[in-house]
């Protein structure tokens, strides 16, 4: 017979480690991978594996760490039953009794020391340099909601997700490739960190009254929901002008390609304007942004691998 208490230890941490939410660090993997092979025509499956395991490793600690502290905080507990969405309220893990407060920080530590131990083996055996990347990966994975820092409670959540899930991981991949970091790499990670960041910005929404209550200040707490629709219009347009700047610099109109998402951010936005007090109805803008950036990283992609056909 198998054992119910190690069947809840399973489940509770595919539950904290979610990877259904992995396509968040799979899309500026694969934008800095595909930029790579562009720039190189020659590609390694090897290292964009080991390196793709890592940052799932460190991902899946992450949500550890800040399902941690949202509980001790009463963030995760605050959320009223009308209010828990698929995009509220954290993993849930200890709200649900899949994992205790003890067992999502035994998680975190053996998740993280393991993607951070992944990481010394791709410094040591394929690049020094990605040593400060990693560290920043780490840093910014244990910070985010952990004391003294809380990122995430201070109102650098999102600069923080737009920074790691843009720059870092794009430009990151990039340099296990390719030993070098190009202009035309960075530039492309931008729009990235703009449209994940909107991700968050949109989902603090179901999660408002709960953070507000115990602390959490994050953006949306800070600026009221009205006013912070504003700023999730204005994250949609710079990842745009982004976009078209990058186009202009790399001389490759394939660059202006996610401009096929408009329609689905400009249809988020709308529904935020109106039904920004209104969680059931908001969800649809919730669901729009996460499409509007798998589109993006889907023709983001395109874009790098499309002048091969033309050399």
């Amino acid at each position: 017979m198998s054992d119910p208490r190690t069947g809840r230890l399973w489940n509770g941490f595919w539950q904290i480690a979610d990877p259904k939410i992995w396509i968040a660090s799979t899309i500026p993997m694969a934008v800095g991978g595909a930029i790579a092979y562009a720039h190189l025509e020659s590609f390694s499956w090897w290292w964009f594996f080991v390196g793709a395991v890592a940052i799932y490793l460190l991902e899946i600690g992450k949500n550890a760490v800040n399902e941690y502290i949202d509980y001790l905080s009463g963030v995760d507990r605050f959320v009223s039953a009308d209010k828990r969405t698929p995009f509220s309220g954290g993993k849930k893990t200890i709200i649900d009794g899949k994992l205790s407060l003890a067992e999502n920080l035994v998680i975190a530590i053996i998740t993280i020391s393991a993607g951070s131990l992944i990481g010394f083996y791709v410094v040591l055996a394929r690049d020094f340099n990605v040593i400060w990347f990693g560290l920043a990966g780490v840093f910014f994975a244990v910070f985010y909601s952990l004391p003294p820092l809380k990122f995430s409670y201070r109102g650098f959540g999102e600069a923080v997700v737009g920074f790691t899930f843009g720059p870092l991981i794009t430009t990151g991949t990039y340099l296990v490739q390719t030993h070098t970091i190009s202009p035309e790499v960075v530039l492309a990670s931008i729009p990235l960190g703009f449209i994940i960041a909107n991700v968050l910005w949109i989902n603090q929404y179901p999660d408002y009254e709960a953070d507000l209550k115990g602390g959490k200040m994050n953006g949306v707490v800070r600026l009221g929901k009205e006013k912070a629709v504003s700023i999730y219009a204005l994250l949609f347009g710079l990842a745009y002008i982004s976009l078209v700047l990058l186009a202009v610099f790399s001389l490759n109109v394939f660059w202006l390609l996610p401009l096929a998402s408009l329609p689905l951010s400009y249809r988020a936005i709308i529904v935020a304007r109106r039904h920004f007090n209104d969680i059931p109805r908001l969800i649809e803008a919730n669901v729009k942004t996460i499409q509007v950036y798998q589109l993006t990283g889907l023709t983001m992609v395109a874009a790098a691998l499309l002048p091969l056909l033309f050399k």
